[in-house]
């Protein structure tokens, strides 16, 4: 089944396309009490974006920018940091594990794999692998994506 808390995303950010806000807000909380998710329709997500475990507990900015082929983790939050009115901007191919926190004004390049309860505050290059609190870049020059790690014929 297609992960449900991604479809009223979907049908939310349709309506707040369509200037229809007040159904888009609906539908945000709608999504926020089914599925313990905030997903603001106004956010910016690209295709076949996926969420762990449906979402439980991502909380992710009104203004927020994701790209195609993001996967985020249970428990990750992608805001903004106190003072600063700058959000995240996410790459496509971007891997964020579980319990991260993403904030800021920053950018993560794509193909880019952030370890489980990682902070990050400052931008990522492209093609890294980064992890830690504070985080730290463990690898760089990657080319394989994270979805063809599971690939048996690779």
């Amino acid at each position: 089944m297609k992960n449900p808390s991604v479809l009223l995303y979907r049908i939310g950010n349709f309506f707040y396309r369509n200037k229809l806000s007040f159904v888009a807000t609906l539908i945000t909380w709608l999504n926020r009490f089914l599925f313990s998710v905030y997903i603001p329709s106004s956010a910016t997500i690209g295709a076949n974006f996926r969420l762990g475990y449906w979402g439980l507990g991502v909380v992710i900015h009104a203004r927020a920018v994701i790209g195609d082929n993001c996967l985020v983790g249970q428990n990750v939050t992608i805001g903004r940091n106190f003072g600063s009115r700058g959000v995240p901007r996410l790459g496509s191919d971007v891997y964020v594990g579980a319990g991260s926190a993403v904030f800021g004004d920053i950018t993560i390049g794509d193909n880019v794999i952030i370890g489980a309860n990682s902070v990050v505050n400052k931008d990522v290059p492209s093609n890294t692998v980064v992890a830690g609190n504070p985080f730290r870049i463990l690898a760089s020059g990657r080319t394989q994506k994270y979805y063809e790690l599971d690939d048996p014929t690779a």
